[in-house]
């Protein structure tokens, strides 16, 4: 039998009277002596050992935190213990959740005998309700926490100025340093330490130890990922929200999902990385949009939306999440093709081409219909053929016009462009982007002949086309200057 006892925050007056009746009765092993109620079983002649050894040979806490667990079963098997734990056993010690998993799957027998914990010494200094919402984080793994500031967040183990440090850096990320947190020490004791003092600090405080904490209070005026979507809903709101966003449906939002994600690749060329963050977030309304108006329709929630995308990520990269050995990239790329396939049950070429919608720009969908076919063998292996393609499409598009066919035109320029897509593709040179490039020249270029045209007192109407192409020529000089 394990007796799993918690030591309280500090205070002797905290313990429980089934604590104190149980310490002395069975061989006592601390995960820890750095504790205040430890002075009360010195005091008592209470025996005890104490695994602050393992702290010192460790390099990682769950290096400690298994060790532990390995010695309190071995114990186990030869005696009736009992392992003392600060504060409240299933409050923040993860010890204690490692012995009872090892327990129930061992057979041992363990009694839990609780305790007033940290969090409610904390409630009790900082004299607040958790009952409008509070989180507790633990700040070994502040780093993969995410924010939530309509909440407060009780920050426990700041027991060391380098953790402190790695706190102050995790809460930088989405506060300013002068934003105010809490610092508290011992709370509960009578060593109790409240101090309002704003971030940068946090990791200059003299007195930083195991009995320390800090405590996040809600911020007003910042946002987060759910506080964004609150306000997506109440725009939807039927009663108080936007007449226009009330109107909108998946249909009607269509063009804007396009019209914000090419905005966003404009952004992402110009490298304005200001004017970057401000599009993503753009597309990100669209598809929060696109979620609420789905859950208001009962088809999907965006929790449906991060799960199957999540699940996707999860799957389609084993050699991450699932590592078995290192994989290059290209080894990479190939492994997500496979996956891809399985998982749409793509079992043929034509299966593989219908999986790509319709709806990519025309360029970009006939470069992806290359490349697929390519990966099924069905490609030139030369770019001579393809220059020789071209010219047939071109020759071809001719003896359409002759014909004086303009339905027979239109599929042959369709073909010609489909080549030239392909051209592209054996050059690696991105057709939407080639083309993009080439439409801004040809801007740019009428800019600078409006501009000698105008030094002239003249305008585009003022000249046939021959005349013009002087000028055409001009721009093209100076471009090229």
């Amino acid at each position: 039998m394990i007796h799993i006892v918690g030591l309280g925050p500090g205070n002797i007056d905290a313990l429980t009277l089934g604590a104190v009746k149980l310490l002395g009765e069975y061989p006592l092993y601390l995960r820890t002596e750095k504790h205040p109620t430890v002075a009360y079983l010195k005091e008592k002649g209470i025996a005890f050992e104490t695994f602050d050894f393992l702290y010192e040979k460790a390099e990682r806490f769950e290096d400690v935190y298994e060790g532990i667990k390995e010695r309190i079963l071995n114990l186990a098997e030869k005696e009736e213990l009992i392992y003392a734990v600060p504060g409240h056993p299933l409050v923040a010690e993860k010890s204690v959740v490692l012995i009872l998993e090892a327990c129930r799957e061992a057979g041992i027998s363990y009694k839990i005998h609780p305790s007033v914990s940290f969090v409610d010494t904390m409630l009790e200094a900082l004299e607040i309700d958790p009952i409008e919402g509070m989180r507790i984080v633990d700040a070994l793994t502040i780093e993969e926490e995410t924010p939530d500031f309509s909440k407060g967040t009780i920050i426990t183990q700041v027991f060391s100025p380098y953790i402190a440090g790695r706190v102050k850096i995790a809460l930088g990320q989405y506060m300013d340093d002068e934003n105010e947190i809490i610092y508290v020490r011992a709370a509960g004791t009578d060593e109790e330490v409240l101090r309002r003092i704003p971030l940068y600090e946090l990791d200059r405080q003299k007195d930083v130890d195991d009995l320390t904490s800090v405590y996040v209070p809600p911020l007003k005026g910042r946002y987060d990922f759910y506080s964004f979507m609150r306000i997506v809903e109440s725009l939807r709101d039927r009663e108080n929200g936007c007449p226009w966003d009330r109107e909108q449906t998946h249909e009607s939002l269509r063009r804007y999902l396009i019209e914000e994600s090419y905005e966003a690749l404009e952004a992402v060329d110009l490298k304005d990385y200001d004017a970057l963050a401000e599009e993503l977030g753009d597309v990100l309304l669209q598809i929060l949009l696109h979620s609420t108006i789905g859950k208001e329709g009962g088809e999907f929630t965006v929790h449906d939306v991060i799960r199957i995308v999540s699940e996707k990520m999860v799957y389609r990269h084993p050699h991450v999440f699932n590592k078995e050995k290192d994989l290059t990239a290209d080894e990479v790329l190939v492994q997500w093709e496979e996956l891809k396939k399985k998982e749409k049950k793509e079992e043929s070429l034509s299966d593989s081409l219908n999986g790509i919608s319709k709806y990519y720009p025309s360029l970009s969908r006939a470069e992806k219909i290359q490349k697929k076919a390519r990966k099924y063998g069905f490609d030139w292996d030369e770019i001579s053929y393809v220059f020789k393609k071209v010219e047939e499409e071109i020759e071809e598009i001719k003896e359409a016009m002759a014909e004086e066919d303009s339905e027979k035109v239109g599929k042959e320029l369709g073909d010609l462009l489909f080549s030239v897509v392909n051209l592209s593709r054996f050059l690696e040179a991105d057709p939407e982007l080639s083309l993009n490039r080439t439409s801004d020249k040809f801007i740019d270029r009428i800019r600078r002949m409006e501009a000698f045209l105008s030094a002239e007192g003249l305008t585009f109407k003022d000249l046939p086309l021959e005349k013009l192409d002087k000028y055409w020529e001009m721009a093209k000089k100076e471009e090229n200057n």
